[in-house]
């Protein structure tokens, strides 16, 4: 007897777990939501762009903005991420021109302004690099929610475990949404543009 399941409960199966992602996804929004809707997202901040000028939380206001935490040592997820959201912007073009997209380090030993700058120019002139002060910068990421750890490698190096998430903050710097790692290109740019006409 064949212990494989059918076709109709693989079917079944899937449908399940795609059920089980989308709810799993919409209780992470609504959490954000509870937390933050009504009042802007994170706590005040002063660190560094990649030029070395001072920037605060003001410049998450005024204009949607699209927020991605991570590390210019990171093998995958960062570089596949930038990657991403430069397509995405590209692709959207004037529908998209009121987005300000930031990376911020979550490794700022090793992100200086010139480490970041030289990094973040690689994929797009329309993301701007954030780093500064270790504590300032791990501040912020912890007031925004975002999770990271050093990780020792063990040969004298360490990486960086992070949150792979897209935040996507409104014109009052307020919480609006997520892009996940992996995400679908259709779907993430419907919500960039959906973020961009609420400006």
């Amino acid at each position: 007897m064949s212990t494989q399941p059918s076709p109709t409960m693989r079917f079944i199966l899937i449908g399940i777990l795609v059920l089980m992602a989308g709810v799993t996804g919409m209780m992470t929004f609504n959490w954000y939501r509870s937390l933050y809707g009504g009042k802007p997202y994170g706590d005040a901040f002063t660190l560094v762009d990649q030029k070395g000028a001072p920037i605060t939380q003001a410049a998450f206001r005024g204009q949607p903005s699209v927020v991605f935490f991570g590390f210019t040592h990171c093998p995958e997820v960062c570089p596949t991420t930038l990657f991403e959201l430069a397509g995405w912007l590209k692709t959207l073009g004037d529908d998209g021109k009121n987005l300000h997209a930031y990376f911020v380090s979550v490794d700022p030993e090793r992100d200086t302004p010139e480490v970041m700058n030289t990094y973040v120019s690689n994929f797009s002139d329309r993301i701007t690099g954030i780093t500064g002060d270790p504590d300032k910068v791990h501040a912020m990421a912890k007031s925004f929610g975002i999770y990271w750890k050093k990780v020792d490698t063990g040969d004298g190096d360490y990486t960086m475990d992070h949150t792979a998430s897209v935040l996507l903050l409104d014109g009052k710097g307020e919480f609006a949404g997520t892009i996940a790692y992996g995400e679908g290109a259709e779907t993430a740019i419907a919500k960039l543009k959906r973020l961009a006409a609420k400006g």
